[in-house]
């Protein structure tokens, strides 16, 4: 395809209810969408990165940045390519792998919509649904944690995972298990709160039967986590620290992760992401879905790719309306603990360019 035009679309969308971490809370989704336009038409992508450097050194206005000065310029000035080259195209920038993400996700897009290919299709998709597991921010009190997990329960969500960190840990996580009985999957989401001055913390989970701790550590330190997974019986699963296919067969020769979560704006594209999840899976590591409070464009990607074999433990690909009253596509909606996946060409979905103008936060701006 050839190249024409990038849009970057700045959009502020509300949340149900306000989503706390280890690292912030936030009441509304400010995000990057990229619109490109090629010679065989157009494509979306969704750039994961959030408002604040909190989560990950990339955020919202340095990813419209960089595709502004130096991503875009560069795609633009590269004559005919397929979405596949996109990687190797922008290798020479340094980092900002969520700005490459979504260009990249984009550029599939148009690309297998000419084809009329699905996303599912190409990554290699073996079900057309797939079980979805609901992401708990940090609550106020205890029974707001609680009021909130029953009504997941109630709407069939699969596996309930917990944020916590130091002071919010053991207790919660005793009172959700006690709730949802042995029997439902439970897990807990650190975002590297912890330190290796935890470890009474962090052993005391053992008894909750929990299906993993994800990322207690901060991301560079491989060694400690090793070190937790010598410690303690729950699994430990890896997420900001995997950042692309090498790193993740680093970390599991090395005994730091038993269990992968794979997120495709964390690692650079889908396309690397479907190569990180082709590694755990030759290495018998299970590996899951991760999200980022994505709308409907980055969801139907996800879906997609967790529909990929080797994804066997529910992911965080939760249903529209666990984050939004309205989506910017068509709703996805949760069936019996499940997603369908999308099977229209490109991501399967429709934007609703009317909710894209009326959350726009900034004017638009176009590449060339």
């Amino acid at each position: 395809m050839l190249l024409h035009a990038i849009e970057l679309h700045r959009i502020a969308i509300p949340l149900v209810r306000p989503f706390e971490t280890s690292f912030g809370r936030e009441t509304e989704r400010e995000l990057l969408l990229i619109r490109v336009r090629t010679d065989i038409g157009d494509g979306w992508g969704e750039c994961v990165a959030m408002a604040a450097p909190l989560y990950s050194s990339e955020y919202v206005d340095a990813a419209a940045h960089v595709i502004e000065r130096h991503l875009g310029p560069a795609l633009l000035a590269a004559g005919p390519f397929t979405a596949v080259t996109v990687s190797s195209l922008l290798s020479h920038v340094v980092g900002h792998r969520m700005a490459k993400a979504a260009l990249e996700a984009a550029l599939l897009d148009a690309e297998l919509r000419q084809w009329g290919v699905s996303f599912g299709e190409y990554f290699g998709a073996v079900r057309d649904r797939v079980e979805c597991g609901v992401s708990v921010g940090i609550s106020p009190d205890i029974p707001t944690l609680l009021d909130e997990v029953s009504g997941y329960v109630a709407e069939g969500y699969r596996r309930i995972k917990l944020k916590v960190k130091p002071g919010w840990d053991r207790e919660p996580v005793a009172a959700v298990r006690d709730l949802i009985g042995a029997e439902l999957g439970l897990q807990v989401d650190a975002n590297t709160a912890y330190s290796r001055d935890d470890l009474d913390t962090l052993k005391a989970l053992d008894e909750f039967g929990l299906l993993l701790i994800e990322q207690p550590f901060v991301e560079e330190d491989i060694a400690s986590h090793v070190w937790l997974a010598s410690k303690i019986q729950t699994p430990v699963c890896l997420d900001e620290s995997i950042t692309s296919t090498d790193v993740a067969i680093d970390a599991i020769e090395r005994g730091a992760t038993s269990i992968v979560n794979i997120k495709a704006g964390r690692v650079g594209g889908y396309l690397e992401a479907v190569r990180v999840h082709d590694a755990c899976r030759e290495r018998g590591i299970p590996v899951w879905c991760g999200g980022m409070l994505e709308t409907g464009v980055g969801r139907a990607a996800n879906v997609a790719l967790a529909a990929l074999p080797g994804f066997t433990l529910p992911g965080d690909t939760s249903g529209s309306s666990r984050y939004y009253a309205e989506d910017l596509t068509e709703p996805f909606e949760l069936v019996d603990g499940h997603l369908v996946v999308p099977t229209g060409a490109g991501t399967g979905v429709t934007v609703r360019e009317e909710l894209v103008a009326d959350w726009a936060c900034a004017s638009v701006v176009t590449i060339r």
